[in-house]
């Protein structure tokens, strides 16, 4: 694992690649999260995580699904919605100068989750957001998730 100052020097000169995880409700609202850490603190945003090296996609979800949203779900329970590029003008360090870059494989995750016990260690409260809300402080990369879903039908 690096450390503080490589890490930050691998944002500061190269895309991490990430895995988002779109959870749905029956009534089709997306499961966020209120974030608290960087990029993308204090916004409402999906669960997801960092893939590290060496580790597999299907070792990432496992770990990223257990980790966020507090039960480890196979890719097999799992769909992809397509990959996504997120950038932000921050980063985990909250060094100025720093944007972070993503490319995000974004995976629609079919398994029921109990929003009132999830880990608290990246959001701090959890809802259903659904395609019609307006609020300004959902995160405008997760947002874009509802219309890529819309455009599967």
């Amino acid at each position: 694992m690096l450390d503080e100052d490589d890490f930050l020097n691998v944002i500061r000169n190269a895309p991490l690649v990430s895995i988002d995880l779109l959870v749905r409700s029956p009534d089709n609202g997306l499961l966020f999260g209120w974030r608290l850490n960087e990029p993308a603190a204090g916004f409402w945003f999906v669960p997801g995580g960092r893939i590290r090296k060496s580790e597999t996609i299907d070792e990432a979800f496992l770990r990223i699904t257990g980790a966020e949203l507090g039960v480890a779900v196979g890719i097999e329970h799992a769909r992809l919605l397509g990959a996504f590029t997120h950038r932000y003008q921050t980063n985990f360090a909250g060094v100025e100068g720093i944007g972070t870059h993503y490319v995000v494989l974004a995976y629609v995750v079919m398994a029921p989750i109990d929003i009132n016990n999830m880990p608290k260690a990246q959001h701090s409260e959890y809802r259903w957001i659904y395609a019609d809300d307006r609020s300004d402080r959902i995160h405008e990369n997760a947002s874009a998730y509802f219309s890529a879903l819309a455009r599967e039908g």
